[in-house]
């Protein structure tokens, strides 16, 4: 399988990447704090927009043909690309929020999921809250894993790995990373199961968003009415995490995490290494 040479950014385009990450990951603070019963999905994606903005960088889901939001935001059964809206946000919700920001002429990517509290149903949160656990944390293995791995295609390994390795849960093979940079969405395709292929060298200049999702069923699902809307079959909850991750000549840094994904890597034996400005 060949990849163009476009795959790979130059050093000083890899430094114009960590400030759209920046922002991309500040829209998501934002939201993860505003998230409660009683909240539209619609305010979340306000609150996005109006951060994205404040840092002087804009929506880049917006230039996406036909979609007109900040955020997608998936509850409950939906995975992934749900449409912000009137939704109110109820207890015992798990809500996955995708957020991306374009700034210079470059992206950002990244997604969390959220479980919010519920006393009357314990055993509910519990099991989504679970279900979260295990998806942000297979995102961490698969980061990890970029920092030592030859090839791309050797982290879809690591994160099925780790998902199995907790229970039983389903890795949605329909829907995978990608590349990013000038666009959102570019070569090449990122797994998060193993495949034969190797895929591309990892080597200086490579930039991929990795994001696994993951449901408590079947990776069986469908599009709703809305053509947007991605939802289990089964109707089996799901959790998205995502992150944009550079590699560069000293190593891997989290453009979408604050700290470069220092405090979650080192558990895992990997320091990530800032983007040098020049």
């Amino acid at each position: 399988m060949s990849f163009r040479k476009s795959i790979y950014k130059t050093p000083a385009e890899l430094h114009l990447m960590v400030a759209p990450g920046l922002a991309t990951a500040a829209s998501l603070d934002a939201v993860r704090a505003a998230i409660r019963p009683g909240v539209t999905t619609a305010e979340l994606d306000a609150i996005a927009e109006d951060v994205i903005r404040s840092l002087g960088a804009v929506p880049n889901f917006m230039k996406e043909p036909g979609y007109r939001h900040t955020i997608c935001a998936s509850v409950n059964d939906e995975v992934v690309h749900g449409i912000p809206g009137d939704r109110v946000i109820q207890a015992g919700d798990i809500v996955s929020i995708d957020s991306g920001a374009e700034l210079g002429g470059w992206n950002g990517d990244a997604a969390i999921t959220v479980v919010v509290p519920d006393p009357s149903r314990p055993s509910v949160v519990a099991e989504r809250q679970k279900l979260a656990d295990v998806t942000e944390q297979s995102l961490w293995c698969g980061i990890a894993s970029l920092a030592t791995a030859s090839h791309l295609n050797h982290i879809g390994g690591a994160i099925e790995d780790y998902i199995d390795s907790q229970g039983k849960y389903g890795i949605l093979e329909d829907y995978v990373g990608h590349g990013i940079g000038r666009s959102m969405h570019e070569e090449p395709p990122v797994f998060n199961y193993r495949v034969r292929e190797r895929g591309p060298q990892v080597k200086p200049g490579l930039v991929v968003a990795i994001e696994p999702m993951v449901t408590l069923g079947s990776i069986d699902t469908y599009t709703r009415e809305d053509d947007w809307t991605i939802a289990t079959v089964d109707g089996t909850a799901a959790a998205h995490w995502e992150h944009s991750i550079a590699v560069h000549a000293g190593g891997i840094w989290v453009l979408t995490a604050e700290d470069g994904g220092a405090a979650a890597l080192a558990p895992l034996g990997v320091k990530p290494v800032p983007i040098p400005s020049r």
